[in-house]
């Protein structure tokens, strides 16, 4: 048996080969952040509950305090690549644990790493999108630091020479959230490989290492530190989503990991222009829970310098406790020194050219800002313009029923209204019910020459998205052409007066409202299939006694 001491514990290791774990047979020190998490919950002052829980509510109004917050994200990407950054293994989520490793992932002596070019496509890619300087030529390096999941203790990363670097992302911030354009500052783009992945036991006796993680290729994205605020920091994140997913270079599931932002926050006095000491956040599953977080931080750190306090704030790594919605202290924050970064001897420079950054650059597709500036210049409104932007594929539904002759508005119209309704209350994407964009275009088309009604184009539309077919087959098969035939509503509506004698006295005698009453009675008689804007000429002619 091999004794391992991993920070600075003495721990028995054990290699299972059954079941291809790695154990360590002590209690983890990251198990203590439980105990962390109930003690502070069961022994904090209630004066102090009560300090920070004001200070929270106050977060949206720090300036007014005379502080304003710095922050800065640090997002990771994972790429849809079908093997690993340096070796032929595949990376399939939710696979067995150590079932998809090799000796390179693994990092056993004398084996060497092969980069994959498909990593480096994708971080042209999205360097490009993020409006990057593109390096034509950079090089890898190893960020030496010991931790069970990382079996050849360093990372095979970029340091000086990264592969993309001084871009932007522009954003368009959500109504509800105040509105208004954003651009936030791109540092850098870096290819890297990730790390494997700790189980912790819930006993905390104990910590399991899956390594089918190592070494699937990163892209991490640094921000510059412009955001200001919870929602600007989420919105960014958000956007950096939107775009992976549109580039096809990952799918950006954070609940798999498949997306991570750590996020740096320090305040400092208005007007003042250095920093203060920044914490950084991890452990954040939601673009909800960053925005949350960062409120909580700042309101922390706030309180701190109201109190005399600041130089409690240090450089260190914080968890996000969802449960009691704050954070708790996980371990100093390492710095460069720390990581005694070198250049990889393994692999040689990336190298690049002209015609390989054109021909990529060439292949992209509209990205959401682009596609959201596009939408605007239709008229639609900025809300209509980031809910059909913000999802690839329901731009792309959208877009297609355009290609068709649609009219705009009323697209987006149906789009954002009884189809989404029906995706939300059915849990579904649109790209999964069995209406298509061109049926969406012949029942606005149907609907704009009067043939159908829009109330009798709901009927259809419910129809066509749960069993498919075409708007004319389900208009003859159940007979739903409007009537637009004068004679026919006019013969309808003598008969509803005739019938309703009371109510047409009470309309003369000045209760108008009451033609609301007659229209729905003919629509009743009809099936729905009268002509509206027939109806409504003819009854208020008859109303009038012509």
């Amino acid at each position: 048996m091999a004794l391992t001491l991993l920070r600075g514990i003495r721990t028995q290791t054990l290699f299972g080969a059954n079941a291809g774990l790695f154990c360590t047979t002590r209690r983890h020190p990251l198990a203590h952040f439980t105990t962390r998490v109930e003690s502070v919950q069961t022994s904090e002052p209630k004066s102090v509950r009560k300090s920070i829980q004001q200070a929270t509510k106050e977060a949206a109004e720090h300036k007014t305090q005379g502080f304003e917050a710095v922050i800065g994200i640090e997002t990771h990407v994972q790429l849809s690549t079908i093997t690993k950054a340096f070796c032929s293994c595949p990376y399939d989520y939710g696979s067995q644990p150590n079932s998809t490793v090799c000796p390179t992932c693994m990092g056993h002596p004398g084996t060497l790493p092969v980069l994959n070019a498909k990593v480096v496509e994708c971080a042209v890619k999205l360097g490009l999108a993020l409006n990057c300087e593109i390096s034509m030529t950079s090089k890898f390096d190893r960020k030496q630091y010991f931790y069970p999941d990382l079996p050849k203790g360093y990372q095979i990363s970029q340091f000086d020479i990264p592969i993309a670097e001084k871009g932007y992302l522009d954003l368009d911030i959500p109504m509800e959230f105040g509105g208004g354009h954003r651009r936030f500052g791109v540092t850098r783009v870096h290819m890297e490989e990730d790390a494997g992945k700790l189980l912790h036991s819930e006993s905390g006796s104990f910590s399991q290492v899956d390594l089918n993680r190592a070494g699937v290729p990163l892209l991490e994205i640094v921000s510059e530190p412009d955001m200001r605020t919870g929602i600007e920091a989420a919105e960014y994140g958000a956007e950096i989503q939107r775009v992976v997913r549109y580039l096809g270079v990952g799918n950006g599931n954070m609940q798999e990991g498949s997306l991570r932002c750590d996020v740096n926050v320090s305040v400092r006095p208005i007007g003042q222009s250095e920093f203060g000491t920044k914490v950084e956040i991890k452990n954040m599953n939601s673009f909800s829970e960053i925005s949350r977080a960062i409120d909580y931080e700042i309101s922390r750190q706030i309180l701190l310098h109201k109190e005399s306090q600041a130089d409690k704030i240090v450089q260190e790594t914080r968890l996000w406790d969802e449960s009691s919605q704050k954070t708790f202290t996980m371990r100093k924050k390492e710095g460069l020194a720390d990581y005694r970064y070198f250049p990889e001897p393994d692999l040689p420079e990336v190298v690049l050219t002209s015609d390989y950054i054109d021909e990529i650059r060439n292949s992209m597709p509209e990205l959401p800002e682009a596609k959201r500036r596009r939408y605007e210049n239709m008229g639609l409104s900025m809300q209509d313009v980031i809910f059909l932007a913000n999802d690839d594929i329901v731009a792309h539904f959208f877009d297609s029923t355009l290609e068709r002759g649609a009219d705009a508005k009323l697209a987006a119209n149906w789009i954002m209204g009884d189809i989404t309704a029906y995706l939300k209350n059915e849990k579904l994407s649109i790209d999964e019910i069995k209406l298509t964009p061109l049926e969406l275009s012949e029942l606005i088309a149907f609907i704009k020459n009067g043939t159908i009604s829009g109330k009798i184009g709901k009927e259809i539309l419910v129809e066509l998205i749960t069993k498919g077919g075409t708007v004319k087959s389900v208009i003859e098969e159940k007979d739903l052409v409007q009537i637009a035939d004068p004679a026919a509503i006019e013969a309808m509506v003598d008969k509803v007066l005739a019938e309703n004698p009371k109510q047409l006295e009470q309309y003369r005698a000045g209760k108008t409202k009451l033609q609301g009453f007659f229209a729905g009675q003919v629509m009743k008689a009809s099936k729905g299939k009268a002509s509206p804007v027939l109806l409504n000429k003819i009854l208020g002619e008859k109303l009038k006694g012509n």
